[in-house]
C-alpha cells in the first residue's frame, strides 16, 4: 500500500506549495496568473488525489492486473505541471516506474516536483525528470528497458515515435495534435458563441490541444458572428502573465502561421493586421494578440493544420 500513501503525500505537498508553483508555472509557460493559480495547480492536486484513491482500490477494482514496468513519458509545453499530473499519477499509482522529459522550454515546475518526490522520500528511481531536447526523447523511445512510452505533442513527432516502437513490443499512447471546429447553427444565439469561441479558443493563448480552432458558421449569421467576435476581441486584455488582471499572456515560440492569401486577418493591435507579427503594449514587452482570421479557404495550413504559437 505503499503507492497511496506517496500520491496522497504528493498531493498534500502540492497544495502546500500550490503559490509557488502557479507563480513558476507563469513564469515559466507565459499563461496568465489565474489560470495556472485557479485551474492548473488545484487540478494537478485532485489528481493525484484522485489516483491515490484507485491505487487504493486497484486490486478490488482491477483484479489480476499487473504492472506495465517502466513508462517513458515526453510532455509538450502548453500544461507543463498539469501533463505532468496527467502522465505520472495514473502510472504511479497501478505500480509502475516513470521517466518523464518535461518540454525543454518549460521544465521548471517538473524539476520542483521532482524535489517533492526526493522531500516525501519517494524511493529513488521510482520517478524520474530527465531534461533536454528531442535527441533525450528519441533516447527515451529506444532505450530497450522502456515498457511503454507515453507521448503528447504535434502530430509529426507522433508518427515518428510510432515507427520507431513498431515491432519493439512496447506499449503506447499518443495524443496528438488536433483542429477541432465549433460549429453555429442559424438558431444558435451568437452572444452566447460568442463567448463559448473565446473558452474554447483563447484559453490558455489557444494553445490547447482540443482548442476550438476552427469555426463552421451557416451563411445567413456569419456576418453578424464575425462582427461581435471582432467586438469581443476588442475587450479582451492582453499583459504580463503574473499580473492579476491579465488575460491573455505569452505565447511560448513564435510557430509557423501558415499565411493564406486568400484570409483576411482581423485582430486587435497597432498598425495593420498581419499574421507574423507581434504588437508592442503599452504597459510594455511584446505579445501576439488575439486573431481571428475570415474567408479562409479550407486548403489552407490555418484550415487544416494545428498552429500552436510557441514563443
Amino acid at each position: 500500500m505503499d503507492g497511496p500513501v506517496y500520491l496522497y503525500a504528493l498531493a498534500r505537498q502540492i497544495q502546500k506549495h500550490s503559490r509557488f508553483f502557479a507563480v513558476l508555472e507563469s513564469l515559466d509557460n507565459g499563461k496568465p496568473i489565474r489560470e495556472s493559480r485557479d485551474i492548473d495547480v488545484p487540478l494537478v492536486a485532485r489528481h493525484f488525489y484522485h489516483h491515490a484513491g484507485w491505487a487504493q482500490l486497484m486490486e478490488q477494482e482491477l483484479p489480476g492486473r499487473v504492472p506495465v514496468g517502466v513508462i517513458g513519458q515526453i510532455i509538450p509545453w502548453n500544461f507543463p505541471l498539469l501533463m505532468l499530473a496527467w502522465k505520472i499519477a495514473p502510472a504511479l499509482a497501478m505500480g509502475n516506474t516513470v521517466v518523464l522529459k518535461p518540454a525543454e522550454f518549460t521544465s521548471l515546475t517538473a524539476l520542483r516536483f521532482a524535489e517533492l518526490c526526493q522531500e516525501i522520500e519517494l524511493p529513488p528511481g521510482v520517478i524520474n525528470i530527465v531534461t533536454g531536447d528531442g535527441r533525450a526523447g528519441a533516447a527515451i523511445v529506444n532505450h530497450p528497458d522502456v515498457d511503454k512510452i507515453a507521448f503528447t505533442g504535434s502530430t509529426e513527432v507522433g508518427r515518428i515515435i510510432r515507427t520507431a516502437t513498431a515491432g519493439s513490443g512496447k506499449k503506447l499512447s499518443l495524443e496528438l495534435g488536433g483542429k477541432s471546429p465549433f460549429i453555429v447553427f442559424p438558431d444558435a444565439d451568437l452572444d452566447s458563441v460568442v463567448e463559448g469561441v473565446v473558452d474554447a479558443i483563447w484559453f490558455n493563448q489557444g494553445q490547447v490541444c482540443c482548442a476550438g480552432s476552427r469555426i463552421l458558421a451557416q451563411e445567413g449569421v456569419a456576418g453578424r458572428l464575425v462582427a461581435k467576435l471582432k467586438a469581443r476581441m476588442e475587450t479582451l486584455r492582453v499583459g504580463e502573465p503574473t499580473r492579476q488582471g491579465g488575460g491573455h499572456g505569452c505565447h511560448h515560440r513564435s510557430g509557423p502561421a501558415g499565411e493564406d492569401p486568400g484570409a483576411g486577418p482581423a485582430r486587435r493591435g497597432r498598425g495593420r493586421p498581419a499574421v507574423a507579427t507581434v504588437v508592442e503594449l503599452s504597459a510594455g514587452g511584446w505579445f501576439f494578440p488575439p486573431t481571428l482570421f475570415t474567408e479562409v479557404s479550407p486548403a489552407a495550413t490555418i484550415a487544416q493544420v494545428e498552429i500552436f504559437a510557441r514563443w
